[in-house]
């Protein structure tokens, strides 16, 4: 039996030896590395390389505004009822599109395109249309149904009429903030949506032809229980969405004001919270889902599961993708692009973001060029994260290098794993067991340069 198909074994031991704090791998190097003083022309040449290897694009847009507070959420987010602030926003983000098109070949095709935020159903439909318009005037957007153009949505947020428009548009798929249904849950975080809602929603998607419609859950709010979670999971698996992920929620209110109104004696202990944790995996796998890698399950016959199985899958800002061949070109607020080899991302405040703007000013804070090294141990950690396993042939025909001297120090590092079953030696070079999987954040750690060098910042637990 393949790897992908099999459940996956929980060693409480394992777990409770190696769950140690550490990145989420969204990319190498991570963005504590990201470096402030990144020139402009490290930004040109980075354009010059990404058109020189003529690969599709993929694009990003930050929304950033919500109509109310989530008192969980940790993303970069403005949250107000003052719906003009979003048209001066968007024309902004034109104004930035604008000044990255004409650096870029315009024979490159959009293969992929995704709206997050905040919650980019905050924008009216004439906003959507105009933004996808504008969209279309400086990149080459597929006039077919190929492309995997996603959008995130909040139920109940949601007006029937914005979703079959959003299909009109060109959206092709779906990801709702889901959470948790658990009513006093809700209460603690300030987040509501039915089962109802996103029951019609569902439905309506379905008709409208949507390809995929992923649901995004978190494990370790206030007052969760395993029976609390084991309900909500009934009702998700009932409505069978294509994909799962399942997010641990970090609380770390010294980082995220919107944290500190939520109790910390509400939340689940550790021991709860792993129990959580271990009840919901058994119970998505027994309703059919596979497990993807982190906190991602979906569907056997779900183009991420068959991507994964064919090699072509690969980790970015978004989660897992399936468009490992894209470059990827973010707009608005504190996005990260990644092409040429280098890693950008714009400025994090609203008001240096339309300040810049106004003034004709690139929006970029910060960035780096990948050395060699890095390149070498990106796709390592990529190899690892998507596909469980490490092909040192592969890694010494792309990398020229001999990968048993080369990563003597990692290899030594990774021997207590060897002999507690997370991972094994194989004749091809390395391989994770199933008991390893769900540690895989860990395992992705020993090849980290940065945290060998010892880094300062403070991440969450791996699992």
């Amino acid at each position: 039996m393949s790897l992908y198909q099999e459940s996956l074994i929980w060693d409480q031991a394992l777990i409770d030896r190696y769950d140690l704090s550490g990145p989420r791998y969204t990319s190498y190097p991570t963005a504590p590395q990201f470096l402030d003083d990144f020139a402009e022309q490290e930004w040109h040449a980075a354009v010059a390389r990404s058109n020189s290897e003529q690969k599709p694009l993929s694009l990003y847009f930050h929304i950033p505004f919500c109509d109310t507070l989530c008192f969980y959420c940790a993303c970069n987010k403005v949250v107000t009822r003052n719906r003009s602030r979003a048209m001066a926003y968007l024309k902004n983000v034109e104004r930035e599109m604008a000044l990255q098109a004409q650096l870029f070949d315009p024979r490159r095709t959009v293969s992929q395109l995704h709206w997050g935020g905040g919650t980019p159903s905050y924008i009216s439909e004439e906003e959507m249309t105009w933004l996808m318009q504008a969209t279309a005037r400086h990149f080459r957007l597929l006039d077919t149904d190929e492309g995997e153009y996603s959008v995130e949505i909040h139920p109940a947020r949601m007006p029937i009429s914005k979703l079959v428009h959003m299909r009109e548009l060109g959206f092709n798929r779906l990801s709702m903030g889901v959470q948790d249904f658990n009513s006093k849950v809700q209460e603690a975080v300030n987040r509501y949506n039915s089962v109802e809602q996103v029951s019609e929603l569902m439905s309506v998607a379905r008709a409208q032809g949507y390809h995929s419609i992923s649901m995004d859950l978190i494990y370790g709010l206030p007052f969760q229980t395993r029976a609390s979670v084991t309900q909500t999971l009934n009702q998700v698996i009932d409505l069978a969405p294509d994909r799962l992920s399942l997010f641990n929620y970090a609380h770390l209110p010294h980082l995220f004001k919107s944290q500190r109104l939520i109790k910390t004696d509400t939340l689940p202990q550790t021991e709860e919270k792993l129990d959580i944790l271990h009840s919901a995996i058994d119970q998505l796998q027994r309703a059919g889902y596979v497990y993807i890698g982190m906190d991602h399950f979906a569907k056997p016959d779900d183009s991420l599961v068959i991507a994964q199985q064919q090699g072509r899958m690969q980790r970015n800002f978004q989660g897992y993708s399936t468009h490992a061949e894209c470059d990827l070109l973010a707009f608005g607020v504190s996005s990260i692009s990644y092409y040429g080899g280098t890693y950008v991302q714009n400025v994090k405040t609203l008001n240096e973001y339309h300040a810049l703007i106004e003034q004709g000013q690139p929006v970029l804070q910060k960035g780096v060029r990948l050395t060699r090294e890095d390149h070498l141990r990106r796709w390592i950690i990529n190899q690892l994260t998507c596909h469980f396993e490490l092909d040192f042939n592969a890694l010494a025909q792309k990398f020229a290098v001999q990968p048993e001297e080369h990563l003597a120090a990692e290899l030594a590092t990774l021997q207590p794993m060897i002999e507690d079953g997370l991972i094994e030696r194989t004749a091809q070079g390395l391989r994770v067991l199933n008991r390893g999987r769900l540690l895989i954040r860990r395992v992705c750690m020993a090849f980290d340069q940065y945290l060998a060098q010892g880094s300062p910042v403070r991440y969450s637990k791996v699992i």
